[in-house]
């Protein structure tokens, strides 16, 4: 047998590979596609369901003069909301696939575009000939966002089940087991409309071969296993994955190409983990080249204003509402160990002023006043009725009077210790610009297991992209939040 006929069925084999790896990225490709157009369609059908409910709310309680309204103005209103929403959320990116920080940017616009575009249709009524009552107006101000976002979350639930049968996945792997892999691994457990699914972690230190490592947060049911390097074609295809994400920040040239040759002989897509900067700020496309503005975000006037009323309308409303579980939790922690039922210690708040923080008592008396705060609920430091008031966030709750001196927002980044501000880097400080909350990006995060000022990201994000929509969709996130993880 010639070289040539020997050779003919390796390359032959070959081929049929790369079609069968084609085959297998389109086919995510496909799903995506179609995921798209049922995301489209229920959107124009919820937001225009929620009109014609609005409109037929007005017309059953006859609160208004014109007491009929003939079926054709429902009909046109809810077509003309449903258009409005449709093209404000293509506008917005809200189909270009992919996701955001812990589906925040999701909610918000859930939250912002039906009001807008109720708030236009409304504004064009007249010259549409339509007269709506004041009563579906406010009617369809309130249902509709509401509608939204339930079947936003009705979908996202679908998309998570389909992902979980093996339907429009991609299976990635990951290369670098350190800490920038395992918040990769963690954001694609936890952000499944991505279509990303960690099958396995590559890594240079053979001393990590079969192990395997745990998505981050206080519940970790899933890992991946981990494998010793270098990347090789060989051992790419053998993982059966079409995704190499390079997680390795400080990555050599030299490196970096090995990688970027192995996946392409294996026929896998490959991406690099940008640093946290160009992870989360507005990056301009310039021929393919990514280029990140250094513009220092700036918040208007009117949104401080906004921001500070509803604070102290909402906190003195719930420091009310509280006051028989303040009451309550005060009794419970004295009962469970000697010491006050309030502690208090110095934070660093907006521009690095320095204010006195309340919480409910959770440690020990004799557990330092100034320390890094338990990263896990068997801390040593922690007492009983501790461990249940800081899983529930219940400890947080004295910092409502915060709020109301102004110390602190309902929304915002969480404020430190004086002693971690002092090793700030600039780009950390830049958590200061803003008056620091009770909840935020990162308390929703797996990452509230780790130290604030080690996931930067989340407050840059939120600087970044903050205003009253954003502020409430972090409020809605939280309260599902504290009931799922009360469950």
């Amino acid at each position: 047998m010639s070289a040539t006929d020997s050779a003919t069925p390796r390359l032959y084999a070959e081929a049929l590979a790369a079609s069968h790896q084609q085959a297998r990225a389109a086919t995510p490709k496909l799903f995506r596609s179609a995921l798209v157009c049922v995301e489209v369609t229920a959107d124009f059908v919820t937001c225009a369901a929620g009109m014609f409910a609005a409109y037929s709310l007005g017309i059953s309680l006859r609160l208004s003069e014109q007491t009929q309204y003939p079926g054709r103005e429902a009909v046109t209103a809810s077509i003309v909301v449903g258009l409005f929403s449709l093209l404000s959320l293509h506008w917005d990116g809200a189909y270009r696939g992919g996701g955001s920080l812990l589906q925040i940017r999701e909610t918000e616009r859930a939250i912002r575009v039906p009001i807008q575009s109720v708030l236009a249709f409304f504004a064009l009524s007249h010259f549409l000939d339509l007269n709506p009552s004041s009563v579906a107006s406010v009617t369809a101000l309130i249902l509709i966002p509401v509608m939204l976002i339930l079947q936003k979350f009705i979908f996202f639930s679908l998309v998570c089940t389909l992902h979980n049968i093996g339907c429009g996945i991609d299976r990635a792997v990951i290369y670098g087991a350190g800490d920038a892999g395992k918040r990769v691994v963690s954001a694609f457990f936890h952000s499944p409309r991505l279509g990303l699914h960690p099958v396995a972690m590559i890594d240079d230190n053979s001393g990590l071969d079969g192990s395997h490592i745990l998505e981050m947060g206080y519940r970790r049911p899933r890992s991946v296993p981990v494998q010793g390097g270098p990347i090789t074609p060989e051992l790419l295809r053998s993982l059966q994955c079409n995704v190499l994400i390079v997680a390795h920040p400080n990555l050599s040239s030299e490196r970096q190409n090995a990688a970027a040759d192995a996946a392409k002989r294996a026929g896998l897509k490959i991406a690099f983990l940008s640093g946290v900067e160009q992870q989360w700020a507005h990056s301009i496309d310039v021929d393919g080249l990514l280029f990140t503005p250094k513009a220092e975000p700036v918040a208007p006037w009117y949104y401080a204003v906004a921001k500070r009323a509803v604070d102290l309308i909402v906190s003195s409303v719930l420091l009310v509402l509280v006051a028989p579980l303040f009451v309550l939790i005060a009794i419970l922690i004295r009962l469970d160990s000697p010491g006050p039922a309030f502690f208090t210690q110095k934070r660093v708040g907006r521009n690095g002023e320095l204010f006195r923080i309340y919480k409910f008592r959770s440690m020990y008396t004799s557990a330092p006043a100034y320390d890094f705060s338990p990263s896990t609920p068997s801390d040593p430091r922690i007492t009983r009725i501790g461990r249940f008031i800081r899983q529930t966030s219940l400890d947080e709750l004295p910092q409502l009077i915060n709020v109301i001196l102004g110390n602190m927002s309902l929304v915002g980044p969480r404020p430190e210790q004086p002693f971690i501000v002092l090793d700030y880097t600039p780009e950390h400080r830049q958590r200061l610009q803003v008056i620091p909350g009770i909840t935020g990006l990162w308390q929703l995060s797996a990452d509230r297991a780790f130290q604030i000022h080690e996931n930067i990201q989340y407050d840059l994000y939120y600087i970044r992209n903050r205003g009253f929509f954003m502020d409430f969709a972090i409020l809605v996130h939280t309260l599902f939040f504290a009931i799922r993880r009360g469950v």
